[in-house]
């Protein structure tokens, strides 16, 4: 899924709009889709993200751009004494609500409704919508949200303002100036090599007490977050984000102990191994769980709004010439978007098919709050007690309480 080659710029804060409305007073729903990327890469110009035949499903389709890595996520104590609200990063999230105030300020010249703007991402595009509904800044600039992948529930992914702005001063030292003034001086380009160089930890997202809550968990398990209707979940492939994983029964069962403690036999009840092929394969279930499935239950959770959970299990046909990576991070949205004419596969049947039902799924839920529609399978609410899951594979079906066991335990584990 490589973008379209453009050269690259901080003069990236472009959207794109696709609508089949005839006039302004159509009043059709609002799709905002926010790439993925790690938030160091990414752009709106993407084949796979093309909408028009999202539009022709009856939404105003808008894919917007924002600023990634250094440019979109640096922190520093001089930018935060000049921001006027004494904090800096996250800049990124803020390009992406100046992009939800644009839609509320035109969109209705496209045909589109204000008054019913659903945010749609996958991977950083998922965390992106994690960040816009838990900050208070981004309130009423949306009433649905979707999020294909990930959210940022977990305390090792918190970084505070303080630590990000250290981050910033080890990039001025790297680039061997004392003050942000003299770094605005270099090059972009110079700038965001810099950023890569040998030593220098990813840019990302801050909780700085402004832009996002300093703890995101009890801002969300309080209801402090912007409470609206949900569709989440996760690819089976997710997991292996994180690499192939190179584990023993011994080393997993001396890492269940180091992360669970006297909890650690329920945990290895849960994940049983025998074998080191078993220890691997439960390695690749536990980061899973952690990246995408556990987010999407908690958030689900945390909602009083009504939720949707899927898993996206489906193998996408081989591509010649290519390993087969199975149900893959990000395979899912050709399927979501409408977009299978834009990937090119030797396609057959249950794709296509695969195609019409979850992009009518995310559709019918821009539109209505509601997946479910004539001809689909129905889609039932998630909460905790029935766990029901909408499995999206070769078959389309609703499963009860997939995974409970696990995601009680692991939900006890993240407080």
């Amino acid at each position: 899924f490589i973008a379209q080659p453009e050269p690259l710029s901080e003069d990236c804060l472009y959207l794109n709009v696709w609508t089949s409305a005839k006039t302004a007073a159509d009043k059709k729903p609002v799709f905002v889709w926010i790439y993925g990327g790690g938030l160091t890469s990414g752009s709106s110009n993407c084949a796979i993200y093309d909408g028009e035949n999202m539009a022709k499903k009856g939404v105003v389709f808008v894919s917007i751009n924002y600023r990634v890595g250094v440019f979109g996520f640096m922190a520093h104590s001089e930018l935060s004494k000049e921001s006027g609200h004494k904090t800096s990063g996250n800049y990124g999230f803020l390009d992406q609500m100046a992009a939800l105030r644009w839609v509320q300020k035109n969109i209705a010249a496209f045909g589109g409704d204000p008054n019913n703007v659903t945010i749609a991402g996958q991977s950083a595009g998922s965390f992106s919508v994690n960040a816009l509904v838990a900050s208070p800044l981004a309130k009423g600039l949306f009433h649905k949200a979707i999020a294909e992948s990930g959210a940022m529930f977990s305390k090792r992914l918190s970084k505070n303002l303080s630590e990000s702005e250290k981050q910033g001063t080890l990039l001025m030292e790297k680039a061997n100036v004392t003050n942000i003034a003299e770094l605005r001086k270099k090059s972009a380009a110079d700038i965001q090599a810099l950023s890569n160089a040998k030593g220098m930890d990813r840019f990302g997202t801050t909780f700085d007490g402004y832009v996002l809550p300093v703890d995101i968990f009890t801002h969300f398990a309080k209801g402090l977050h912007n409470d609206v209707p949900l569709l989440t979940g996760w690819v089976m492939g997710d997991g292996a984000l994180f690499g192939a994983p190179n584990t023993t029964v011994e080393k997993f069962k001396k890492q269940a102990e180091t992360s669970y403690g006297d909890k650690a036999d329920a945990f290895l009840n849960l994940f049983p191994i025998n074998t080191d092929a078993e220890a691997n394969a439960a390695q690749s279930k536990l980061a899973l769980f952690q990246f995408a499935a556990l987010p999407s239950h908690l958030w689900a959770g945390f909602n009083k709004s009504k939720s949707y959970v899927y898993q996206f299990s489906h193998v996408p046909p081989d591509k010649p010439n290519f390993p087969n990576y199975g149900a893959f991070h990000t395979s899912e949205v050709p399927y979501a978007l409408h977009t299978l004419k834009m990937w090119h596969r030797d396609w057959q049947k249950v794709d296509y098919d695969l195609e019409e039902t979850m992009s009518s799924y995310w559709v019918n839920f821009a539109k209505t709050s509601n997946p479910n529609g004539v001809g689909l399978p129905e889609w039932k609410t998630y909460d905790k007690t029935n766990g029901y899951i909408m499995s999206l594979g070769d078959k389309v079906d609703l499963q009860a309480g997939l995974y409970k066991k696990e995601f009680d335990f692991l939900e006890r584990t993240v407080k």
